[in-house]
């Protein structure tokens, strides 16, 4: 199987920033895709970055030109960049790969999640 191992999530001011970080482990067959997804109380989980098999990327509208998403050329880490933290961005940050583990078919995997607090 394929286990996602998060880090970097604290509590931060508005205007600062933050680096995430996940790491993808296990018999991998190959990562299809990885994103960053956040979660805050009473509201549905929503996509905030994502980076394709290809290396394109894809924001939410909400964190263009604050977040920024990278991984490795390995492409088993990915990494989101926050700045210009805003309150609103408080939330439980999830990783989330598609991907293959040997012998099984594709599908989503996801982290434990960290939180993120943005608060003065």
């Amino acid at each position: 199987q394929v286990q996602l191992v998060e880090s970097g999530g604290g509590l931060v001011q508005p205007g600062g920033s933050l680096r995430l970080s996940c790491a993808a482990s296990g018999i991998i067959f190959s990562i299809n895709a990885m994103g960053w997804y956040r979660q805050a109380p009473g509201k549905q989980r929503e996509l905030v970055a994502a980076i394709t098999g290809g290396g394109s990327k894809n924001y939410a509208d909400s964190v263009k030109g604050r977040f920024t998403i990278s991984r490795d050329n390995g492409k088993n880490k990915v990494y989101l960049q926050m700045n210009s933290l805003k309150p609103e961005d408080t939330a439980v940050y999830y990783c989330k790969a598609y991907a293959s583990a040997w012998y099984k078919d594709p599908r989503d995997y996801w982290g434990q999640g960290t939180q993120v607090t943005v608060s003065s």
